[in-house]
């Protein structure tokens, strides 16, 4: 599913304009990247929490040539499924 079937899926069930339900669609997901942005958690109820992490700078090494390289520190994004999602997800499959 792209953002766009997303905007066609809310234009279709909630009647606004095309350009509202984009317009609506694009600031949730500012709403979500400015509070990751801040190393705040976003816990959407009964469809999971995303979370940033920071990983530990480490050694690595280059497939292609076999030379180490340092990898740097950096912070990557979670996503941690919430029980009621999981759960459903699993029905979901039994009943095919």
């Amino acid at each position: 599913m792209t953002k766009i079937d997303i905007v066609t899926d809310l234009y279709e069930k909630l009647g606004f304009s095309k350009r509202e339900c984009a317009h609506i669609v694009d600031r949730f997901f500012e709403i979500i990247k400015d509070t990751l942005a801040t190393d705040e958690n976003v816990k959407i109820s009964g469809f999971g929490n995303f979370f940033v992490r920071k990983k530990k700078a480490r050694r690595g090494r280059n497939p292609q040539t076999g030379e180490e390289i340092k990898i740097t520190e950096r912070k990557v994004l979670s996503f941690r499924l919430s029980q009621v999602l999981k759960d459903e997800i699993n029905d979901s499959r039994r009943q095919e």
